[in-house]
């Protein structure tokens, strides 16, 4: 085995923290990440998957483990062998929202300056599709985590909420504006002023979930899920990725509008002349991504 990754495990056992990553992904960092996991998965190894690990907090998303989740996507947002990533976290929690302990001593001055909680963004900001696993509680900031990815698998037992309320505070990652969108105006306001949960079924029900599964096929049916997205042209991927967002965002007519120039832009690349030519000729696309 490698020196430098044996001694991270054993100091890992030392510590208490897990910080298990795959050798490939050791070129990341200067030293393995504390609160997430890191490894390429599937067949073709194209998949990367983020595990959220701070089991003792059920995943709270402090300030720690929301550097090293944005540090890291950034980085594999440049790494051309990867074409689509996973994000999840236990069978108990995907993330059970954000630190309190870290937050309820903040004082405004201090908050609003720093624009906290602005570097979140980080997650939907990335170029290449990003799907999240969610099994057991997806709460407050972490699911707004969630909602951030481009899609999200639930896990029959996975409850989604907004509980901000409770604590007299409200969303600050996304919650009140992505709910609105993906489910309407009326679901999003009884879920952000109650804090009631909603189960997985009833997520999928009002659009939040894409699909669900019984928990233990969670994690690997969105492996599979970016198996095939990662079997596209990269280039195409992004693009569409992009018409997409664009719908989520704007008018209908500035979306069709972009959708139209990004569908002709892809008439400039190497990848639309060869996935036609394939087609026509009975043969698998060989991308190139250019």
């Amino acid at each position: 085995k490698d020196p430098l990754l044996r001694t991270m495990l054993k100091l890992s056992t030392l510590t208490g923290s897990v910080r298990v990553v795959s050798r490939s992904s050791l070129r990341y960092f200067a030293a393995a990440p504390e609160m997430i996991k890191l490894e390429t998965v599937g067949e073709k190894k194209k998949v990367a998957l983020i595990t959220l690990n701070r089991p003792k907090a059920l995943n709270a998303l402090c300030n720690q483990l929301m550097t090293e989740l944005r540090e890291v996507l950034q980085k594999l947002d440049g790494d051309k062998s990867i074409g689509a990533i996973v994000i999840t976290g236990s069978d108990r929690a995907f993330a059970a929202g954000a630190d309190i302990k870290e937050m309820k001593d903040r004082e405004f001055s201090s908050t609003y300056s720093s624009r906290f909680l602005e570097d979140w963004c980080a997650v939907s900001d990335v170029n290449k599709p990003v799907i999240a696993a969610v099994n057991g509680f997806a709460l407050g900031g972490g699911c707004e985590l969630a909602l951030m990815c481009d899609i999200i698998y639930a896990g029959d037992k996975a409850q989604f909420g907004q509980p901000e309320i409770n604590i007299g505070t409200i969303p600050g990652a996304g919650g009140t504006q992505r709910w609105a969108r993906s489910a309407g105006k009326s679901v999003a306001m009884e879920v952000c002023l109650t804090g009631e949960r909603m189960g997985a079924t009833e997520a999928k029900e009002v659009g939040i979930v894409s699909k669900v599964f019984p928990a233990a096929e969670c994690v690997p049916a969105a492996i599979k899920l970016g198996e095939k997205i990662a079997a596209q042209s990269p280039l195409i991927v992004q693009m569409c990725k992009e018409g997409v967002n664009r719908a989520f965002e704007t008018t209908l007519r500035e979306g069709l509008h972009v959708e139209r120039r990004l569908f002709h832009a892809t008439f400039a690349t190497k990848d639309r002349k060869e996935g036609m030519s394939a087609f026509a000729e009975k043969r698998n696309p060989e991308w190139k991504s250019e």
